[in-house]
């Protein structure tokens, strides 16, 4: 049993260390100048315009649309995500001291950094197949997050004045939405690519998740990882605790098992996106909260996704 029990370990654990990997060698490379502000800023914008759009439309486009028949894996996300949204959102005023901070700390809650890291641990699992069954979930998630986060965050900053439409805006020019339903419609039409382009989107797709974990790493700050408020504390246990095992429960309930759903299982239990620090910044929120529970949970989802993983393995659910 003990045998059984390390093997299961050392396999969540060989998921989740290479990501890990590539995000400390980002701090030590920032720590020691070898990357700067300026290179994160212009590799990050290299990554989300150009690398993640390529890789998500060359993996939309050839996969097996048999694989992601299943809407049990879309249901049970977008069920989780608002669950802990509600949850969040009732209880933030227990963990809040400010009524300011509320939306900063629901948008930290429920906010996980799919696109990224969440597709980085799929990848990482499951190959091509793990980034084909999270391709649609991600892309109708990345919308349902905008939505809810312009809600809450003006909710508590009190912004009569903004709507939702330059967001909705937004979502339609999504670089990545529109890279996924691109590459369905290629899927769907049974249209060849050129052997050229499907060359070069490789070498692009090899490229972008390495990059992007050394992006989110050299902009971690070590002083953040080195404390914890009691109100990031609360963010980081509904993020990394209660969505993961919310997720789980509503999928095993809709029969969800196997790859699909430990996919479901790495994608609920991704940090929170280093986007919504950008947008409280950009709202004149409280930005040092944000950076803070994006920072713990970056940091405490090493932990809690190989656990998560493991114990998923023991009892025979993946």
């Amino acid at each position: 049993m003990f045998q059984n029990a390390l093997n299961t370990f050392l396999f969540a654990f060989n998921i989740t260390a290479p990501i890990f990997v590539m995000l400390f060698l980002g701090v030590w490379l920032k720590r020691r100048s070898m990357i700067n502000k300026e290179f994160i800023k212009i590799a990050s914008k290299l990554v989300y315009n150009i690398g993640l759009p390529v890789m998500l439309f060359s993996t939309s486009a050839t996969t097996d649309l048999s694989q992601i028949t299943d809407w049990s894996l879309l249901i049970a996300f977008g069920g989780m995500t608002c669950c802990v949204f509600i949850g969040s959102l009732l209880t933030a005023h227990w963990h809040c001291t400010d009524v300011r901070d509320e939306g900063v700390f629901i948008q930290g809650a429920f906010r996980g950094n799919l696109v990224i890291l969440g597709l980085a641990f799929c990848a990482n699992a499951y190959g091509e197949k793990g980034l084909a069954l999270a391709s649609l979930p991600v892309a109708m998630t990345v919308v349902l997050y905008n939505v809810l986060s312009v809600y809450v965050l003006n909710r508590s900053l009190h912004y009569a004045t903004n709507s939702l439409r330059p967001t909705l805006i937004g979502i339609a020019k999504n670089p990545l939405i529109i890279a996924i339903f691109a590459g369905f419609v290629v899927n769907a039409t049974n249209l060849d690519l050129p052997d050229v382009a499907m060359g070069s989107f490789k070498y692009l797709s090899q490229m972008v998740l390495p990059l992007a974990l050394i992006c989110i790493g050299g902009s971690l700050s070590i002083e953040r990882l080195a404390r914890i408020d009691p109100t990031t504390f609360s963010a980081c246990v509904w993020k990394l605790i209660l969505s993961p095992v919310i997720a789980c429960a509503v999928a095993i309930g809709l029969g969800l098992s196997g790859d699909a759903l430990a996919i479901l299982f790495l994608l609920a239990a991704s940090p929170t996106a280093t986007i919504s620090f950008v947008m409280v910044q950009a709202m004149n929120g409280n930005g040092e909260l944000a950076a803070n529970i994006v920072a713990q949970t970056t940091l405490w989802s090493l932990l809690t996704v190989t656990l998560g993983l493991w114990i998923l393995q023991i009892m025979n659910l993946v």
